[in-house]
């Protein structure tokens, strides 16, 4: 891999870790407050910039992949890479979402938020592990693809 490859796939991993903690903190903010969110922050960073990290991972490897890949060759990875995008983004959003309950009561939906704050970190450890996956699936595509060719 040139230079220039490495540098764009340094860039994307690096936009997609950072735009998945501004959805984490936008969404938090506009549901409780910039306070609620810093403290949520606080509380669960070590999750969260694992979870965003782990994406951005993701987003590199697709990336990678991609450049290595021309002319319709075999790119996968497309649908695990969004699938374990939108585990990581709901994980995050999730150890926050029981606080939705105080906008939306009309939906009868509390209960299920509540049980969602119960289980804050286990959702966070289940999207950890779908980043993990992600990241072996992706990882294990480079492989195969380099010996094939």
């Amino acid at each position: 891999m040139d230079k220039k490859q490495k540098s764009k796939t340094y860039l994307f991993a690096i936009s997609a870790t950072a735009v998945l903690l501004l959805v984490y903190i936008g969404v938090v903010t506009a549901v409780s407050g910039w306070k609620f969110a810093q403290d949520q922050f606080g509380n669960y960073w070590y999750f969260l910039v694992s979870l965003a990290g782990g994406f951005g991972v993701q987003v590199g490897l697709y990336s990678y992949l991609k450049q290595l890949v021309t002319n319709g060759g075999m790119v996968v990875g497309g649908k695990i890479m969004a699938t374990t995008g939108t585990t990581s983004t709901l994980t995050m959003i999730s150890c926050c979402a029981h606080y939705l309950a105080n906008i939306v009561p009309i939906l009868g939906i509390a209960g299920v938020l509540s049980t969602i704050a119960q289980y804050q970190v286990e959702f966070f450890w289940v999207g950890l592990a779908f980043n993990a996956l992600g990241i072996v699936f992706i990882s294990n595509k480079i492989i195969t693809y380099k010996r094939r060719v």
